[in-house]
């Protein structure tokens, strides 16, 4: 089976993260296009869009005409275009399916997308569970990580300097991860304990990224409810992981990975937040522990395959 994905921006490196790990853990072939890039996070590509030299379209046409299953991301569909072709112009025999990952055109129009897709009849899947509460008769399928790639590998807190403990976050949008009271939790604590170091990570390559984070000590995702790619990217590496998680999100995830022992550190408000966070920074045994406690929930619970099974499920449905 030939799936091609879809996308305008790469959604969180999800595209590509999904390519792979199809290409690698099934006999199914994958493709991903992409026609435009956001943030300069410089995620790996496959085919791009605006990379194509002297307008030879032909494989991207030759990827429509030899697909069985079109994977839309965020708000591309049959009639999105890339370059000078039309998707709709090859969409008959194919099966569709929609993947939202929370973007925010998405979000303030749901009503106007279920009731295409149900019109339609097309299939939907969501990218977290809050998603699950707006979109209509759509199944989660998590995120995933490479976590044996060496970029998601740990180094646990033992191999990393002591003299300073490092506090990080990554957020794509500062005004939609709580980052204000992060800083401002922060700007307490380090009166308090002067050897800790506040980092925000932005406009930097993903790459780059994941590299500081591998760094730092505890990292912060926010405080909505949700979780972000950042949460599991850094549960791989073997850190400490503060989110305000949820009691929905939390049954979600419980009933994905079977597992009632999950490794977040719950904190909802500003003032947990800093209760949380001073507890890890004073406690180093704890900090390794929870640690451990996250590399093993990634492998145990949230592997490549684990995710690509509820995928599947949902391909042998349209």
């Amino acid at each position: 089976m030939n799936v091609l994905m879809i996308t305008a921006n790469d959604p969180a490196g999800m595209g590509i993260a999904f390519t792979h790990a199809i290409n690698r853990y099934t006999e199914h072939t994958c493709r991903l296009i992409t026609t435009a890039e956001r943030y300069a996070f410089d995620y790996e590509k496959d085919i791009h869009i605006p990379d194509i030299e002297d307008d030879d379209f032909g494989e991207v046409e030759q990827l429509l005409k030899d697909a069985d299953i079109f994977h839309f991301h965020v708000l591309n569909d049959e009639n999105s275009h890339l370059g000078p072709l039309v998707i709709r112009d090859y969409i008959k025999g194919k099966k569709i399916l929609h993947h939202h990952h929370g973007h925010p055109d998405y979000i303030i129009n749901v009503d106007s997308y279920n009731e295409k897709y149900r019109k339609l009849k097309r299939k939907v899947i969501v990218s977290t569970p809050d998603l699950l509460k707006l979109a209509e008769n759509a199944t989660w399928v998590p995120n995933l990580i490479p976590i044996h790639d060496v970029q998601f590998l740990p180094r646990y807190d033992s191999s990393l300097p002591q003299e300073v403990i490092k506090i990080c976050q990554s957020p794509t949008r500062k005004y939609h991860k709580h980052t204000r009271e992060f800083k401002a939790v922060m700007q307490k604590l380090q009166e308090k304990y002067p050897y800790v170091e506040s980092l925000i990570i932005e406009n930097r390559p993903y790459i780059e990224c994941l590299r500081i984070k591998r760094t730092c000590h505890i990292v912060f995702d926010h405080m909505r409810g949700w979780f972000g790619i950042a949460s599991l990217e850094s549960l791989s590496q073997g850190k400490p992981v503060i989110a305000g998680l949820d009691d929905w999100n939390i049954q979600c995830i419980k009933e994905f990975t079977g597992s009632d022992g999950l490794p977040w550190i719950v904190a909802r408000t500003q003032d947990e937040l800093e209760e949380k966070l001073e507890a890890l920074i004073t406690d180093s045994d704890l900090r390794n522990n929870i640690g451990v406690k996250s590399r093993r929930f990634m492998e145990e619970h949230w592997t490549e395959q684990q995710v690509l099974k509820i995928l599947f499920e949902i391909y042998g449905t349209l």
